[in-house]
């Protein structure tokens, strides 16, 4: 097992708001036995909707779903799940969703997120994780515009024991980034994790301040940043999507940690940011203490969702 799996029966205790909603909805529309038509087809596809599956992917569900019941695939309701599972299943092919690493020097990730989303305590799972599996974990605190985000993510190093590179409220992020790569090369870090900004003035200066501490850290460490994290909240549901494309649009997103999963009823919305990003979810926070964080397994999540 690797250092972020968790077992099924942790999956299905954590996405428990999400089951007991899909169930709900679910069991409204799917009545035992009873033959398929297209009235029911009609009322499933907004079943799943509303679920937070989202209209685009829906729609092609529902259509593999009208085809199998005309072709006679399936029949009555009780085939319904089972083929949904599989389909959903499919949508993640065999590809990497663990964590990049670098092969010489430090592993570098640049983690990204609109303020409010968990972003600093995501990267403080990330931290206390791998700090755990004995690798030396330096953060850095790029978020400057925001003294609070400075103070979070310094007391959650003291607290699960890593180091942080800090500058003053106010300073120039792209030196606090270069301060930290800096930093882990002379003490021989293997994983510097970079927190950024939220939200600037306007989204133009958010997207150019990300760029630029891309820039100086590629300059400082080659091929670095070697994983490029968006972190997304749950709870927002179809929101997500958009502040996923907002920040594609600036930087290359290499992988999601979708946080509070747990805390929310919408977590369907991993099957509509598979389907319309094609951006792998690779981590997934499901509580609030550090430890509560799981890499994304399709199978597992698919099988916990429809229990």
């Amino acid at each position: 097992m690797g250092i972020f799996t968790k077992t099924a029966e942790y999956f299905k205790e954590r996405l428990g708001k999400t089951r007991e909603k899909i169930s709900s909805s679910f069991s409204s529309v799917l009545t035992l036995g009873r033959n398929i038509d297209e009235d029911l087809l009609d009322k499933l596809e907004e079943t799943l909707i509303s679920d937070d599956i989202g209209v685009e992917t829906t729609d092609k569900l529902v259509t593999d779903l009208r085809d199998a019941y005309r072709s006679k695939q399936i029949s009555t309701t009780d085939d319904i799940i089972p083929f949904l599972k599989e389909h959903i299943k499919s949508y993640w092919p065999a590809r990497d969703r663990q964590l990049h690493q670098a092969q010489t020097g430090p592993t570098v990730i640049l983690v990204a997120g609109v303020n409010g989303s968990g972003k600093t305590t995501s990267i403080a799972k990330l931290a206390h994780i791998l700090s755990h599996n004995n690798e030396k974990v330096i953060v850095a605190a790029c978020d400057t515009f925001r003294a609070a985000a400075v103070e979070q993510l310094s007391i959650w190093a003291e607290r699960i024991g890593v180091q942080i590179v800090k500058h003053k409220s106010g300073s120039d992020p792209a030196a606090v980034a270069f301060d930290a790569c800096e930093a882990a090369i002379a003490r021989d870090a293997d994983v510097l994790i970079l927190d950024t900004a939220g939200r600037l003035h306007t989204q133009k200066d958010l997207m150019k301040q990300l760029t630029k501490i891309r820039d100086v850290v590629a300059k400082k460490i080659p091929n670095a940043p070697t994983e490029v994290l968006l972190v997304l909240d749950a709870i927002t549901g179809q929101n997500a999507i958009t502040q996923a494309k907002m920040f594609t649009e600036a930087i290359d997103v290499t992988g999601i940690f979708l946080a509070k999963l747990d805390g929310t009823a919408r977590g369907g919305i991993v099957i509509a940011i598979k389907d319309q990003l094609d951006i792998p979810v690779k981590f997934v926070g499901l509580g609030e203490k550090p430890e509560d964080i799981a890499e994304f397994d399709p199978d597992t999540f698919v099988e916990a969702l429809f229990a």
